[in-house]
């Protein structure tokens, strides 16, 4: 296809889910996405692995170039399973998802040691059980921007590291370029999250509909996209 012809299109992704507004429903959201993103992805027969509790660490051809257009804030309309009363509620989260970089490019990618926060956890599985007794899952901030990775995947603690590090450099070099910044040293301002405007709309009550605002494409059938049938909005989106 035409449209993936961005140099990082061919290679794995990781895609991470975070919860925004809504508490308890935007948590529940954000697992909905996971699942949905996990099952397209089965459905391609590329492996997925959990990198994290919210993170996929997906493994195919052009897996990054056919997701990384589903960055961005996601919107959830239902009836909240957590209110007694049975009201509507709206939730958020943002979906980001980021290249798996050559190692040629992570190894010519130096941050300041100074600048990085390492922390060590117990490893656990999907859902947050617990399966490794030893600190082998690691996390690492990048302190001058607040860009956060993590990973509980490998083995040990140094392969955790090195790849929670990679992840790191892939989240500073996706900025950079949206930045438009040359050296590492002009981000060294606090970096929140924005949540802005949702680029898709998912709503379940009163009407049955989910909608991409950047296409227009539209489904009335959301537990056929929340089981993973993405295709028609991927797609429309590369076409665009």
């Amino acid at each position: 296809m035409k449209a993936l012809n961005d140099p990082y299109d061919k290679r794995n992704c990781y895609l991470s889910l975070f919860p925004g507004a809504g508490g308890d429903d935007a948590k529940d959201f954000s697992e909905m996405l996971l699942s949905m993103y996990r099952k397209y992805a089965e459905s391609r027969g590329w492996k997925v692995l959990f990198a994290d509790d919210r993170e996929l660490y997906i493994q195919g051809e052009y897996a990054y170039g056919y997701l990384k257009n589903e960055s961005g804030v996601h919107r959830l309309v239902r009836i909240s399973p957590f209110s007694s009363k049975k009201l509507r509620h709206t939730s958020f989260a943002l979906v980001e998802v980021i290249p798996e970089l050559p190692e040629i490019d992570a190894h010519n990618f130096s941050i300041p040691p100074e600048d990085l926060k390492i922390e060590l956890a117990r490893s656990s599985g999907p859902g947050g059980q617990n399966v490794n007794k030893r600190e082998t899952a690691v996390r690492i901030v990048h302190l001058p921007t607040g860009i956060a990775a993590s990973s509980q995947m490998e083995r040990s603690q140094p392969q955790n590291k090195d790849r929670a590090l990679s992840m790191v450099k892939a989240k500073l070099l996706r900025l950079m370029e949206e930045k438009k910044a040359n050296e590492l040293s002009s981000l060294r301002t606090k970096v929140a999250p924005e949540w802005g405007n949702q680029i898709r709309s998912y709503v379940l009550h009163p009407y049955q509909q989910i909608k991409d605002h950047r296409t227009g494409v539209i489904s009335h059938q959301p537990d056929r996209v929340l089981e993973g049938d993405l295709d028609k909005f991927l797609e429309s989106e590369l076409e665009k």
